[in-house]
């Protein structure tokens, strides 16, 4: 199919928004509370079912916000949404019970997530996996680069009529172009009639993940200082979550130490002076997974390259797992660093970098992270080139810096662990 010819058949109704919504409420929540007494214990309006329908309804209601709000980031297959949206709603709900002692039924709850979870995959599988985003294009200033970006069925627009985009799903224009009027009538008109019209520069970055560096200014940021209450919040849920999980990390953490103590002669900590928040150094702790020698060359040193014939064999299994990021919970117990976020680089690569990419210290404007979403995307890098692809993704992660993209970066963080991507 030409980039210029669009398939016109109505969208299926599996895809529609209202239509998920409203199986979600029938399924996740109506279905376990009208079966009640046929399959699960219980009549109908005792209140124990009763709460728990209500209960079920307002996961149903937070876990379709949660996806609305997460799937308007990049590079995202709607099937990695539902897990994390529906634990999200359906945790709530549960923590809410708990917390009040209002009667409800355990059974009914787990049997809404299920189903809920099951209806979302079923969407997922046998329609929303097979749609393909249509976009239509004013060719006017700079678009020229979007018909690079696969996984769009790209429609540059002949003429400003409503009519040609009736089979697409959005319309993007260069709203910094100089636009003949007749093609502002258009936008606008479009607009006026319920259609999603994109700023290319923004489509770009939602497509992609990553933000173009041509240059830094508040066109293309907004506002280059992240949101502050969300930052502030961010940092007492990295503390509170560190002192909750630090009971069960300190013995893994003690077996790890045996092991490497056991693998290879040499310290059991790595220990590196970073680039952390606000460009002040820290020290940074992790599990040493490499032999104890002493560099001959400091760049080269501060780098990993793949299949490092310096990695020890407790090593390469601690790098496959990530767990060698372990002991990084002082960091944030120190407050220095979160669990998401840029990883904090070597100083002496931070200040390469800052010699040979413009604005590069623009990074450090948030708290380094353990995770962050150029790990989750691109993995490990080294070289300049590389960096500079990577430092797109960072300044992804501050443009949009928010709870649904840490929530999303978390989730891809686990994935990442389990299938190996990006080990070093």
């Amino acid at each position: 199919m030409r980039h210029d010819q669009i398939r016109t058949a109505p969208p299926s109704l599996l895809v529609r928004k209202r239509f998920q919504f409203a199986g979600a409420i029938l399924i996740g929540a109506g279905l376990p509370w009208f079966i009640r007494g046929p399959l699960l214990p219980g009549t109908l309006f005792e209140p124990s079912g009763l709460n728990t329908l209500s209960g079920n309804i307002v996961a149903v209601i937070l876990a379709f916000w949660t996806r609305l709000s997460i799937e308007t980031y990049p590079g995202i297959r709607r099937s990695s949404v539902i897990l994390p949206a529906a634990l999200t709603g359906h945790g709530v709900s549960i923590v809410w019970f708990v917390l009040t002692r209002f009667p409800y039924d355990r059974v009914g709850l787990a049997a809404g997530f299920i189903l809920h979870v099951g209806w979302l995959y079923f969407l997922y599988i046998y329609a929303e996996r097979r749609l393909r985003r249509r976009i239509a294009i004013v060719p006017f200033g700079s678009t020229e680069s979007l018909r690079h970006v696969s996984g769009v069925d790209w429609h540059v627009l002949k003429r400003p009529h409503l009519h040609d985009v009736r089979a697409c799903h959005a319309i993007v224009a260069d709203f910094s172009a100089d636009l003949p009027d007749l093609w502002e009538a258009f936008l606008a008109d479009a607009a006026l009639d319920g259609r999603i019209v994109y700023q290319v520069k923004q489509l770009s970055e939602s497509l992609t993940g990553r933000v173009e560096l041509e240059h830094l200014s508040e066109n293309s940021f907004g506002s280059l200082l992240p949101a502050r209450g969300y930052f502030y919040l961010k940092a007492l849920v990295d503390f509170a979550l560190a002192c909750l999980l630090l009971p069960v990390v300190l013995p893994v953490m003690a077996l790890i130490a045996i092991a490497i103590r056991w693998d290879s002669r040499g310290p059991v900590f790595f220990r590196q002076q970073r680039m952390g928040h606000a460009g002040r150094p820290i020290t940074i702790y992790k599990f040493r997974t490499m032999q104890d020698l002493k560099a001959v060359e400091e760049r080269g040193a501060a780098m990993t390259k793949d299949d490092d014939d310096r990695i020890t064999r407790v090593g390469r299994f601690l790098r496959k797992l990530r767990i060698d990021e372990l002991p990084q919970i002082i960091n944030i117990l120190k407050w220095e660093m979160s669990w998401i976020g840029p990883r904090p680089e070597a100083n002496v690569l931070s200040v390469w970098y800052t010699d040979e990419i413009p604005f590069y210290r623009y990074r450090h404007v948030v708290k380094p992270g353990i995770s962050g979403w150029a790990q989750v995307n691109q993995g490990h890098v080294a070289e300049v080139d590389q960096v500079h692809r990577k430092l797109q993704y960072d300044f992804y992660y501050i443009k949009y810096f928010s709870p649904w993209l840490d929530v999303l970066i978390l989730f891809r963080t686990i994935k990442t662990v389990l299938n190996g991507f990006g080990a070093r």
